[in-house]
């Protein structure tokens, strides 16, 4: 086991789930304690890596927008769109009632 991964230890991960409120069995603390050892050593790894010339960044690739502009145009007519209606209600689309609910 790495430096980083002999600091952790059963009764630390076992401390951490009494914290989260899990219930583990011996075989399971074995198991997480391997598992957050080897996701510690990973951090130290990122942590050693010299990124003094690196800028902060949000994401690693250049983002960029893939929607159309928009474009002013002219909308459909109110009046021919509620007249296609099957029901219209205070100039607006009337749609039965759901679930029951009473008028």
């Amino acid at each position: 086991m790495t430096v980083m991964g002999a600091r952790i230890t059963t009764r630390d991960v076992a401390h951490v789930a009494r914290l989260a409120r899990l219930r583990l069995t011996d075989e399971e603390l074995e198991q997480y304690t391997g598992q957050l050892a080897a996701v510690l050593d990973h951090a130290r790894d990122v942590e050693l890596l010299d990124t003094a010339g690196v800028p902060p960044t949000a994401h690693p690739l250049p983002l960029r927008n893939v929607l159309r502009d928009d474009v002013v145009r002219p909308s459909l007519d109110r009046g021919e769109v509620l007249a296609a209606a099957p029901s219209v209600e205070a100039e607006r689309f009337r749609v039965p009632r759901i679930l029951g609910e009473a008028p």
